[in-house]
């Protein structure tokens, strides 16, 4: 049975590029840069960026994390401005799926969502995440400042001393910039519960990192 449910999950994963391609949306450079600007956090707000799989996975694990404001998925750690999803799929452009976590400082810190990010995903498999495979699905914790960089890199070697993994894939990467993914990717799990790839990757995922931090959710 357990193979049969992966030989299901990779199928969706599979098709999952397939089927948003069909979706309506637009993506031109214009509307992006308005829709960022639009949904800049206000001064006493901050920004993170993690890149750990499937975007419509990570943004639902962050948005429920209490002192999360707001999550948008998006592209992050490539080589090309403005890229399309379709694009993406193709593994060629190094940007990763990504999450722009915005949240209040006062409430959760940056060193609890890293470990989120950590908790949430196998920092250990290279380019790939469950079923998902390709530099896209990569793992990535980006930082702004020199401080959130060291808060990465003591949460790696805490990682390597208990052994809970036999190695770390997770690029620590300087920010640059973020490229909002289309308009039906964002909140895609509240939109399509009933998703093939949802209901057997990403609610399983979700579910898996609720039981290891139930104390931080909303």
């Amino acid at each position: 049975m357990k193979n049969i449910l992966l030989i299901f999950a990779s199928f969706y994963a599979l098709q999952s590029c397939a089927v948003e391609s069909n979706e309506t949306a637009s993506h031109s450079s214009n509307e992006s840069a308005e829709l960022e600007k639009k949904k800049s956090p206000s001064k006493n707000l901050e920004v993170a960026y993690f890149a750990s799989g499937c975007f419509w996975c990570v943004e639902e694990i962050f948005e429920a994390v209490k002192g999360v404001d707001e999550v948008y998925s998006g592209y992050s750690g490539g080589i090309i401005k403005n890229p399309t999803y379709e694009e993406i799929c193709t593994g060629r452009l190094r940007h990763a799926e990504a999450v722009k976590v915005i949240y209040d400082p006062s409430v959760v810190s940056f060193e609890t969502l890293v470990d989120v990010f950590f908790n949430s995903h196998d920092p250990s498999t290279f380019n790939r995440q469950g079923p998902d495979s390709g530099p896209q699905y990569r793992s990535i914790a980006f930082y702004s400042k020199e401080i959130e960089r060291e808060v990465i890199l003591i949460k790696i070697k805490a990682l390597k001393a208990t052994n809970a993994w036999n190695k770390i894939t997770t690029e620590v990467k300087k920010f640059d910039v973020f490229y909002m993914a289309e308009d039906y990717h964002q909140d895609y799990i509240v939109n399509h519960p009933n998703n093939g790839y949802v209901q057997s990757v990403s609610i399983p995922r979700f579910e898996n990192f609720k039981e290891k931090m139930p104390e931080i959710l909303k």
